[in-house]
């Protein structure tokens, strides 16, 4: 196995870890490590200069998102925002975590001057930089923020961004439950459980073993978003499940999981800062915090689903083969299409949303 402590990015987050390990008594819970090891600045995974989004490995990416894999995802996606920024008489975009740049420039290019304001929520400077030259063309529109105001209006839009915030994690053991954290263990990262009247939403069936996620912290993210926003939307594209299905008994490793270089793994503690780290989102947990703070859910959809119903179809249709063959996994259920889910909330009077015309799912919330 690799040394966690070596040189670069990695040696210098091992050692902001080993400090913060010292100052709270040597141990962390795992969503503080995964907060560091994402957003430490300037050595965070996504505060460093890797360039994590792109097609192919050789371009010295990590893993590809929807955005990049098709232009059609943004156009198609643009329909909803479109009917979205109508219905809210609202005619500002916000977007969190950028990424590439790739989708905020098929929305600008689609929806033209119906976007007065297309305002990123980025933490990455590297990322910045890299969307600014992406959008270039709308100087005058495009802007950057790095949290969320008091009050705001407007159609906002996630794509994978959930899944990137600290998750806490919690393991039943022998029936009891334990907070899993981080120590130090022979100059090395080690896993620590720690008993805790933490528990998931709902009981595991079962007696046996079982590691999960709870998500505190996208949780208070939605919260505060609906509070703030005053008048608008807000959907959210990422990889997970419903409440029953997250805490299925068979799902009892968790779904945590790293990616570097197109490959899957699950260590997060060997080589922190190189490689991303991820979990599934808990969207029943998402749809009721939004509701807590006033805001209702529109829809709640398979992306493929999502996508078809806005009119995919019919871009498919004029587009090459080769642009065809790129977007096929955007809605082929063995791909993105099934496990991807897109969910619709809103602020203001229900509107019957094309993306969730056919297949809603919100029941099963």
């Amino acid at each position: 196995m690799k040394q966690q402590h070596g040189s670069g990015v990695t040696g210098a987050l091992f050692k902001l870890a080993a400090e913060q390990l010292a100052r709270a008594g040597g141990w962390l819970p795992f969503d503080r490590y995964m907060a560091l090891a994402l957003y430490a600045p300037g050595l965070g995974y996504y505060a460093n200069t890797s360039r994590k989004f792109g097609a192919l490995p050789a371009s010295g990416s990590d893993f590809v998102t929807a955005p990049e894999m098709s232009p059609l995802f943004g156009r198609t996606l643009a329909v909803q925002l479109a009917e979205a920024l109508e219905q809210t008489g609202t005619d500002e975009l916000w977007e969190f975590g950028a990424g590439s740049g790739a989708l905020a420039r098929e929305l600008l290019a689609c929806l033209g001057k119906r976007v007065r304001r297309y305002t990123i929520v980025e933490l990455s400077a590297s990322l910045r930089e890299r969307q600014r030259e992406a959008l270039q063309p709308w100087p005058d529109r495009v802007q950057w923020a790095s949290e969320l105001p008091e009050t705001m209006r407007g159609v906002v839009v996630g794509n994978e961004v959930l899944d990137a915030m600290p998750v806490k994690l919690l393991a039943r053991k022998g029936g009891t439950w334990h907070e899993r954290g981080v120590r130090l263990e022979d100059g090395r990262l080690a896993w620590e459980d720690r008993a805790t009247g933490l528990r998931p939403p709902v009981e595991p069936e079962g007696t046996q073993d079982y590691l999960t996620e709870i998500h505190p912290q996208a949780e208070a993210f939605v919260r505060t978003l609906a509070e703030r926003l005053v008048a608008g939307a807000a959907f959210f594209i990422d990889y997970g499940f419903p409440e029953a299905e997250y805490y299925h008994p068979q799902r009892h490793m968790g779904t945590l999981m790293c990616h570097r270089g197109h490959m899957a793994d699950p260590d997060p503690l060997e080589t922190p800062g190189e490689k991303d780290i991820t979990a599934h989102v808990n969207f029943t947990g998402i749809a009721v915090a939004a509701q807590e703070a006033g805001m209702l859910t529109l829809g709640y959809a398979t992306q493929g689903r999502f996508l078809l119903n806005a009119g995919i179809t019919k871009l498919l249709e004029q587009a090459s083969q080769k642009e065809r063959i790129a977007a096929q996994p955007l809605v082929a259920e063995h791909e993105m299409g099934e496990l991807f889910k897109v969910i619709g909330l809103h602020r203001g009077p229900f509107w019957d949303a094309v993306g969730f015309r056919q297949g809603d799912r919100t029941h099963t919330l």
